[in-house]
């Protein structure tokens, strides 16, 4: 069976490294699903995204990921992330009040993006926002 090797990165530290069978994210051209074999790509993460990894051996992986770049090569698939939480280590709690502190602020670029940095937590913990 063909497997996709998959490192996720974010600025602080590695979220995942491990051999997948599929990796599915947003990016800016829409969502993307990755199977091995696929051409080489670049794309940039949309802004608030998902990104969902299914380990050959293990659960899905579900992460929100804010910002950077997915790059598909003959080699596998590097996910670089600004900023990565795994759903299991969300505080959804901590989440839904960051939303609320970002829409109850001014429409500015910086509360928009609070925004969806806290609809992308709770979309990776399994939560409505």
């Amino acid at each position: 069976m063909a497997t996709l090797q998959v490192e996720l990165v974010a600025v602080e530290r590695k979220i995942w490294s491990g051999e997948a069978s599929t990796v599915i994210a947003r990016t800016t051209e829409g969502e993307l699903g990755v199977l091995p074999g696929h051409a080489p790509l670049l794309g940039e993460l949309a802004p608030g995204g998902v990104v969902r990894i299914k380990p050959v051996d293990g659960e899905e992986l579900v992460v929100a990921a804010h910002g950077g770049f997915l790059s598909v090569t003959e080699q596998g698939v590097s996910i670089l992330a600004e900023t990565a939480e795994i759903s299991t280590e969300i505080d959804v709690e901590r989440a839904r009040e960051a939303l609320r502190r970002a829409e109850a602020a001014d429409e500015d670029e910086e509360s928009l993006a609070a925004a969806r940095r806290a609809q992308s937590r709770l979309r990776a913990a399994g939560q409505d926002s």
